[in-house]
């Protein structure tokens, strides 16, 4: 790595590229970022283009720095409202791609727009485009206000960057792109977030989507915590106010990988990380975890797990013969307390 002068590479513990790279503001406003993984829809949430490539695709950018893509389609889904007490993003996205279609936003560029965006927080925001790869699109984009260009500046700041680089908090802004007024979509969509409750995928299908009171009491062997859609600071934050004082039901596992070094560390300040010990969890290295297969978590054949992960297709977890169920954080923890799928805001009154 050395020798071939790679200036961003992050060793293993540092946690999962999307995050770092967000975290290292590696990503600005209006740039193009290809990567070889297919959540790299992720960088949407600065106002970036991010899109999964393949690996032969990514050999061919080393070597040329140029790719062809076909132009996307554009899909528009205005969002108003602000979230209820016990809900979160990842139940607006389970949502949206339960009402719409796993294949719903095939080859598109998904733009959100509207207050409801306006008023998430940015651990929020990093949900909704990383979670749009299970939609089947190309990339999804949020438009940037101060609080990105806020977040970019203090993170650049901190590297000192911003004048060895010449990354100006006027330049980030200018940097950036916004929708024409008169742009052409082939769908819009409108969703009110006063109206969501908490959400849950079942197996084996990420848009079998069903709300939380429709399955509450279906038996979980394991809960876990996590990935690149929901291991940041405030995901653990909405775990652990429904673990606080309580702990993990018999015979359920549950575990917690972080999304990043930095994720774990400010969750240790803040005390995240004792109330998550003391109701009987466990903490996994900062990464991907059991996500695709590799590692610390996988489940045993015929075990169930509900997890914060983006994905619950047959054998994602390494296992062919087990069940995934998707659901937000406070889910996953309140089913880890009662050892079985629960509705957390039940829980956290």
């Amino acid at each position: 790595v050395a020798a071939q002068g790679v200036t961003h590479f992050y060793e293993v513990g540092r946690g999962i590229c999307h995050q770092v790279h967000s975290e290292e503001a590696n990503v600005l406003p209006g740039q193009t970022i290809l990567g070889s993984d297919s959540h790299t829809t992720h960088f949407g949430w600065l106002g970036a283009f991010g899109a999964g490539v393949g690996r032969s695709e990514v050999a061919c950018l080393w070597a040329t720095g140029e790719l062809w893509l076909r132009v996307p389609e554009s899909i528009q889904i205005e969002v108003t409202g602000e979230l209820p007490f016990g809900t979160s993003s990842k139940d607006f996205c389970l949502k949206l791609i339960g009402d719409l279609g796993q294949d719903g936003g095939l080859y598109a560029s998904i733009e959100f727009v509207g207050d409801g965006i306006s008023k998430l927080s940015l651990d929020s925001r990093m949900v909704i485009p990383n979670m749009m790869a299970e939609f089947g699109a190309k990339n999804a984009y949020l438009v940037p206000d101060e609080k990105v260009f806020d977040y970019l500046n203090e993170r650049l700041a901190k590297r000192h960057l911003s004048l060895v680089t010449g990354h100006s908090s006027l330049d980030i802004r200018h940097s950036a792109l916004y929708p024409d007024p008169d742009a052409h979509y082939i769908a819009k969509h409108r969703y009110d977030l006063n109206a969501l409750e908490p959400m849950v995928a079942k197996p084996h299908r990420v848009d079998s989507v069903v709300p939380v009171s429709e399955i509450a009491g279906t038996r979980v062997n394991q809960a876990w915590l996590g990935t690149c859609t929901n291991g940041r600071l405030e995901d653990i934050a909405a775990a652990c106010a429904v673990l606080k004082g309580k702990r993990v039901a018999s015979n359920t596992r549950l575990l917690w990988n972080p999304a990043s070094s930095e994720v774990l560390l400010d969750a240790t300040k803040l005390g995240h990380v004792q109330t998550f010990l003391e109701a009987g969890g466990v903490i996994g290295t900062p990464g991907c975890g059991p996500c695709m297969g590799n590692h610390q978590g996988i489940p045993a054949t015929g075990e169930v797990t509900i997890s914060s992960a983006n994905r619950n297709f047959q054998g994602r977890m390494g296992t062919r013969e087990s069940e995934i169920y998707l659901a937000s954080p406070a889910v996953v923890a309140a089913s880890a307390v009662m050892g079985v799928i629960a509705d957390p805001r039940e829980m956290m009154a």
